[in-house]
């Protein structure tokens, strides 16, 4: 709900919330108008998505992610997530983009839906903060040019340091799957393709790592841009 989220039901265990502010939530809940519903462990037990549940579950209306709603502003940082499969990295993903002011993620030709059940609880809820958005590739790819957004294409063989390509501008920093990287279209398109410095024996970082470098380079750059900061 901090991050803006407004249950239309919540669902609530009180032998497994067990807590002295369990009625602070319930409260909170029912005041921005869910309907709570108190239920026994073997209920929700049967309801439940996860295993060992808190005593917690929450209804709520599906996240938007038409890519014609965002509006990224002037001088956007996007991050776009190509064919990411897993939903925990999904939802790390969010965590970052929510840290560091990230304007919008999209993923293109998206392979886990945005409302899966991993990628929200990996997200911590940010899936509810930072405007997302699903498309075919070839969609998201002219919704950058409409944009004039650089499009900065990370690969391990990228022929620029992350450090040294200009992410100060309106910007849209791409990442593909660990398993097979970004598709021949993304790197033939980018403005610029960027690697990140490695200096061991694997051939890359998990995507998550990736995409959180990769935005906080872009953030540090524009911390000392003042101009260029969103």
């Amino acid at each position: 709900m901090s991050a803006g989220a407004r249950p239309r039901t919540l669902y609530v265990c009180p032998a497994l919330v067990g807590d002295q502010n369990a009625q602070a939530m319930i409260d909170r809940a029912a005041g921005l108008g869910a309907e709570v519903v108190r239920v026994t462990r073997p209920v929700f037990g049967k309801i439940a998505y996860r295993e060992s549940p808190d005593g917690w579950l929450a209804v709520l209306p599906a996240v938007p992610t038409g890519l014609s709603s965002l509006d990224p502003g002037p001088r956007p940082l996007v991050l776009i997530c190509e064919g990411v499969e897993k939903p925990g990295n999904l939802g790390a993903i969010l965590r970052t983009a929510d840290a560091a002011g990230v304007a919008a993620v999209i993923a293109a030709d998206p392979i886990t839906d945005w409302g899966n059940p991993n990628v929200v609880r990996a997200s911590k809820g940010t899936v509810f903060s930072v405007p997302v958005a699903s498309a075919p590739t070839a969609e998201v790819l002219a919704w950058t040019a409409a944009r004039s957004l650089a499009v900065v294409a990370a690969a391990p063989d990228g022929d620029v340091l992350m450090t040294e390509a200009d992410l100060t501008g309106p910007t849209a920093i791409v990442v593909g799957s660990e398993a097979h990287g970004l598709p021949g279209i993304w790197l033939e398109r980018a403005d610029v393709r960027v690697r990140i410095p490695m200096f061991g024996r694997a051939d890359s970082l998990n995507v998550a790592t990736s995409a959180a470098i990769l935005v906080y380079e872009a953030v540090r750059q524009r911390l000392g841009n003042p101009a260029a900061a969103r």
